[in-house]
C-alpha cells in the first residue's frame, strides 16, 4: 500500500515518536545512512517559488544516496501549458520513487496522491497545510526542549494565512498539557477552525493577544512568522501590517533564559538580525533539524530499513 503525507495528523503520534527517533539516529550516524536509498529517485514538483524546502528535500535524498529531479516553479513546467497537477502526477510517477509537491492551491497535493503510483509529499499548499516544516519544528523543539509536552508556545504574527502556524497547532495539540498564546493583529487571527475545532475541541487552553512583550515573559518556545506578501490581494493592507511585530534584543530580555525563537524563514524584518547573536535563537538549527526529519521521512515513506 502507498503511504503519503498530505497532513501533520496522517501519522499517528507513535509514528512521528519514531519518525523522530529516526532523525535523531541519521544526525549522530550520517555515514550509516549515505547509501540506504542508493538508486531511489525524487521528484521536486514545485509549482511556486521555495528556497529551504525544496533544497532541504534535495539535500535529504543526495544524503541518502539517491537522486533528484523536477522543476522550481509553474513556468518550467507543462503547467504553463496547461497540463494538470493529475496529469503531472501520473507523468512523474513514471519517473521517481517519491515525489515532493509544492502548490499555491489548497488540496492539489491531495489530487496528486490519487492519481500517483508513489508516495506524495505535501511541501506546502497555499495557505492550508506544511507537514514536513511542522515534523521540522517537532524535531526542533524536541531538541532543543527535550520534550513535546508541558510547553507553552506563542505564535506570533501572521495567523491567519501561516500554513506552518495551522499545521504545528494541529500536530502540538496532540500532547499533554501544551498551552497556546496567539499574537497578531485583528487582521491576522488564526482562522475559526483552527480556534474552535482545533483549539477548543482539544480542550487546550490558548490566549488570543495583542501584544507580543506581555506575552513574551510566559513562553517556553516563540514561534515568529513573517506577513505574507503573497497571500495579500492587495498592497495597502500589506504595508499597513507587516512591521506589526518586530523581535529585538531589548525585547529579549523579557523572555525566560530558556525560551527558545523558532521561524519557519525566510524572515523579512520580524527578527532583528541582532537577536541572531542570541543563544536562545533556534531558528537556523531549525533548518539543519529539517533535512534529518525529511532524509526520515523519505526512508519510512520509501519503506528502507534503518541501517545497523
Amino acid at each position: 500500500m502507498i503511504r503519503h503525507l498530505l497532513n501533520p495528523l496522517d501519522f499517528s503520534v507513535e509514528e512521528i515518536d519514531a519518525l523522530l527517533d529516526l532523525s535523531d539516529d541519521i544526525q549522530k550516524r550520517p555515514e550509516a545512512y549515505a547509501h540506504v536509498c542508493d538508486g531511489k529517485k525524487l521528484a521536486t514538483c514545485f509549482y511556486e517559488p521555495s528556497t529551504r524546502t525544496r533544497l532541504s528535500f534535495e539535500s535529504a535524498m543526495l544524503r541518502l544516496g539517491g537522486s533528484i529531479m523536477g522543476f522550481q516553479s509553474a513556468n518550467s513546467s507543462s503547467a504553463a501549458k496547461g497540463e494538470s497537477v493529475a496529469d503531472t502526477s501520473r507523468v512523474i510517477s513514471c519517473y521517481a520513487d517519491i515525489m515532493a509537491m509544492r502548490h499555491p492551491k489548497e488540496g492539489a497535493p491531495l489530487v496528486a496522491s490519487r492519481v500517483a503510483t508513489i508516495p506524495v509529499i505535501n511541501a506546502g499548499d497555499g495557505g492550508h497545510q506544511h507537514p514536513t516544516q511542522t515534523l521540522t519544528d517537532l524535531l526542533t523543539i524536541r531538541s532543543l526542549k527535550g520534550r513535546l509536552d508541558d510547553l507553552t508556545i506563542g505564535f506570533c504574527g501572521d495567523l491567519k494565512f501561516g500554513r506552518t502556524v495551522h499545521s504545528l497547532i494541529e500536530a502540538m495539540v496532540r500532547y499533554p498539557n501544551v498551552r497556546i498564546i496567539l499574537i497578531s493583529p485583528q487582521e491576522l487571527k488564526v482562522p475559526s477552525y483552527i480556534r474552535e475545532d482545533v483549539l477548543r475541541g482539544n480542550n487546550i487552553p490558548f490566549e488570543e493577544v495583542n501584544s507580543l512583550d506581555d506575552a513574551l515573559p510566559k513562553l517556553d518556545i516563540l514561534y515568529m512568522t513573517r506577513v505574507q506578501k503573497e497571500r495579500f490581494f492587495n498592497e495597502e493592507d500589506y504595508i499597513r501590517l507587516k512591521d506589526s511585530y518586530i523581535l529585538t534584543s531589548e525585547k529579549m530580555k523579557l523572555a525566560k533564559k530558556d525560551m527558545w525563537v523558532l521561524h519557519p524563514l525566510p524572515r523579512v524584518n520580524e527578527i532583528s538580525v541582532e537577536v541572531d547573536d542570541d543563544p536562545r535563537a533556534g531558528y537556523f538549527k531549525q533548518v539543519q533539524y529539517g533535512v534529518y526529519v525529511r532524509m526520515a521521512l523519505i526512508m519510512t515513506l520509501l519503506g528502507v530499513k534503518k541501517p545497523c
